[in-house]
């Protein structure tokens, strides 16, 4: 390929070193360094305009980087793409089927562009359709599907080539419980048997749920690379504590008390924050046993995968 020296194997499916892309004057990524191991579910998050779309974009081939490179499957994205391409799927925010086709027709149509076997495309075909819930519609045309079908429709296009890499932007965002439920069980799937999943998501608890690791984007860079639990644990927070009594108590006595910096009621439960978890429990306890009350429920809740992802982009719009 004039020189283009290639691999197909290699540790990562993504490699992406520096990547640039500016915009009138403004940059939209700035040197954005990353790379995703085969096999892995790697989130990416970020607020709006903090670079994702733009990233994916070049990532996939969709636009050139102004500098910078990436490696998809071992494939330079800019001077080989098309076999880069033929090794993943995209499943974009935004349905693109055709909706004056049927879903199998659609199907049949990426099966032309990837110059699969007509009984191979067939044979697979079938098997996304019913495992989309999607069989008994697939003589319908596209039109008349409601959004959560057509993602699910989407999906099995992006899927009919059998890729070793799929990228997924926000797949169930605005889904009903059904389509959302398919999608996910299939994507566990998929990763089980050996697919590599970069998601794009603003769904916090989908990423902890999904993810082998998760990248936050601010302005153009990553801000935070690491496994979910990591980056819910490194955030620096005033910790919080969660108890209740059985009888009753005053927010000024429990707020008085050793490493308790505030004490507000929710219901039957006091929220306490603490920077010194160890000494706010042994003070609560204590003032249990004083007061003689008995201690009914007593949880330290960790931080949330939210919580890590706006003190990171604090400060963006």
């Amino acid at each position: 390929m004039d020189g283009v020296q290639e691999r197909d194997g290699g540790e990562y499916a993504i490699e992406a070193a520096g990547l640039r892309k500016t915009f009138n004057g403004v940059a939209a990524v700035d040197g954005v360094s990353f790379s995703v191991r085969r096999g892995e579910v790697f989130g990416f998050l970020g607020p709006n305009g903090a670079g994702k779309t733009t990233t994916v974009r070049m990532l996939t081939g969709v636009i050139r980087p102004d500098g910078g490179s990436a490696r998809i499957l071992g494939h330079d994205i800019v001077r080989a793409p098309v076999r880069a391409k033929q090794g993943f799927g995209v499943v974009p925010e935004t349905a693109n089927a055709y909706a004056d086709l049927t879903a199998r027709q659609n199907l049949m149509l990426v099966a032309g562009l990837y110059g699969l076997e007509r009984s191979k495309a067939e044979r697979r075909a079938e098997a996304l359709l019913s495992a989309l819930g999607l069989f008994e519609r697939q003589d319908d045309r596209v039109q008349g599907f409601s959004k959560g079908m057509k993602q699910r429709l989407i999906l099995a296009m992006a899927l009919l080539h059998e890729p070793d890499l799929l990228f997924l932007d926000e797949p169930t965002g605005g889904l009903d419980v059904q389509s959302t439920h398919l999608i996910l069980s299939m994507l566990r799937d998929l990763n089980a048997a050996g697919t590599t999943i970069f998601l794009t998501t603003h769904n916090m608890d989908e990423a902890n749920r999904l993810c082998d690791r998760v990248a936050i984007m601010r302005t153009g860079r990553i801000v935070a690379l690491d496994a979910p639990e990591r980056l819910k644990m490194a955030i620096e927070r005033l910790h919080t504590v969660e108890v209740s009594f059985d009888g009753r108590v005053e927010a000024g006595a429990l707020a008085a008390l050793a490493g308790i910096v505030s004490a507000d009621r929710e219901g039957d439960r006091w929220v306490i924050a603490t920077a010194d978890v160890d000494a706010a429990v042994r003070a609560l306890v204590g003032f249990a046993g004083a007061e003689s009350l008995r201690i009914v429920r007593l949880n330290t809740p960790a931080p949330t995968l939210d919580e890590a992802f706006l003190r990171l982009t604090e400060g963006t719009g």
